[in-house]
């Protein structure tokens, strides 16, 4: 049921039953604490425009608490930046975990002075027809908090998609999404099946194969990249040359393509970043690759025959990766060595597994489902999401009524939005966008090139 509209009463209103809440402006809301919405706060404050970030935990939650322990970022630290700042520390060839992440963030909060509500759970976003006021968002304490814009920086890797088979899988094995899986230690003796052949995949099968677990990778189609070339990093390089247009892929671990899936972001080192990781290497660890899971019965799982076709589809993306860099170094005539051998993604050896697995002949007592997550932005009018739920977008930012605006989704097939250090251009796009409406809201003469 529908919450009644609140009821203004100055600087207080009523949720309708008698007890007041309170009543905030701001002239932008924010609704997430993550890198994209820290960024775009910041942004805004540079334009010296009024704007509040509500975040339902702490800064950085996500990755302070739903990241397995030994993630790492997959840029080094030299590539993580925000707005006014770049990585100042003494490792910048490192990679920061999860955790290390959000506590950068919330140092970067505090430095900044940005005005931030945490522990603010916004239930629902309603769409106001006033000039200045244009959005209502009603929080879970019963407090309002009204603006003339809002930015939706929730991120698109939010609500973890399970297929709906996991139910006919023998209630005796345990099934976790990556979401929460956090460490071997955690998962029953026995084998494991990994299902999702991602970053997050592909990652936690090599986790567990160190650990001395036997494990049995469900592969989905996904792209795989080197760590390094010709002296950069790959994230070096794609940002140099804006490459990441060519790669977006929204191709769900099972190996079909799903719309509702956001773009997966390409496979390329191991959790401590020394080593390249791709099908190939998981192979020769160990790890026994069967195909994309396709149904289940019990203790029988259904699969696909397609672990060569997915490991070439794989090292087709990783060599033409390698043909972009050595083209964009040609033409700009870039002074940069060539590298012998170049790197390859092993598939020699590789075979298809067969129609089924049977988890209790191979002794599997635990599946993790790295099978991606879905946006979930149902806290928003539905007029601004299509018939999916996703949001209707223009210029990957930009929402389809005025004043709203999206921080960290792709544009059209570019991954360069998604980027953590994305939020720098994110942020800044947003701020101009409100500035050019501040201007002309308030009156001002000054010149648009100043918003």
């Amino acid at each position: 049921m529908r919450a009644r509209p609140a009821r203004r009463l100055g600087n207080e209103e009523t949720d309708g039953g008698g007890s007041q809440v309170g009543t905030e402006y701001a002239e932008t809301v924010i609704i997430g604490g993550g890198q994209q919405g820290c960024g775009t706060a910041a942004a805004l404050q540079d334009a010296g425009l009024d704007a509040v970030l509500l975040e339902r935990g702490e800064i950085g939650r996500a990755w302070a608490e739903e990241r397995w322990d030994s993630l790492r970022l997959r840029g080094t630290n030299r590539l993580l930046r925000f707005p006014g700042w770049r990585y100042d520390g003494d490792e910048p060839d490192g990679f920061m975990s999860g955790p290390e992440l959000a506590g950068h963030l919330r140092r970067y909060v505090a430095r900044r002075g940005l005005r931030v509500r945490r522990h603010a759970h916004v239930r629902a976003v309603e769409r106001v027809g006033e000039d200045t006021v244009r959005f209502r968002s009603l929080l879970s304490s019963g407090e309002v908090v009204e603006s003339r814009n809002l930015v939706a920086a929730l991120g698109g890797y939010t609500s973890p998609r399970v297929p709906d088979l996991s139910v006919a899988v023998d209630p005796s094995v345990k099934q976790v999404h990556s979401r929460r899986y956090r460490n071997p230690e955690e998962l029953p003796d026995g084998a494991v099946l990994v299902v999702g052949a991602g970053i997050s995949g592909q990652q936690i099968a090599d986790e567990l194969a160190d650990a001395g677990r036997r494990v049995f990778l469900s592969v989905g189609r996904h792209r795989a990249f080197p760590r390094c070339y010709r002296g950069r990093s790959l994230a070096e390089w794609m940002y140099a040359l804006s490459l990441y247009g060519e790669f977006a892929t929204g191709n769900s671990p099972s190996g079909e393509g799903e719309r509702s899936a956001l773009p997966g972001l390409p496979v390329t080192a191991t959790n401590d970043g020394r080593a390249d990781l791709n099908l190939g290497t998981l192979a020769r660890k160990g790890v026994v690759l069967v195909g994309s899971v396709r149904g289940a019965d019990d203790a029988v799982v259904r699969l696909a025959e397609n672990v060569v076709t997915v490991a070439e589809h794989a090292a087709k993306s990783f060599d033409r990766l390698l043909e972009l860099i050595d083209e964009g170094v040609r033409e700009r005539g870039l002074p940069v060595p060539e590298q012998r051998p170049a790197p390859r993604a092993d598939t020699e050896g590789l075979v298809d597994f067969g129609p089924s697995l049977d988890l209790r002949r191979h002794g599997i007592t635990a599946i993790v489902w790295c099978t991606g997550f879905a946006p979930d932005y149902r806290i928003l009018p539905a007029e601004v999401l299509d018939e999916r739920g996703a949001p209707l977008l223009r210029q990957g930012v930009r929402g389809a009524i005025p004043g709203l605006y999206f921080a960290g989704l792709p544009d059209g097939a570019s991954l360069a939005p998604v980027g953590i250090s994305a939020n720098v251009e994110n942020g800044r796009f947003i701020a101009r966008q409100i500035g050019v409406d501040h201007l002309l809201r308030t009156g001002s003469k000054a010149s648009f090139l100043d918003a």
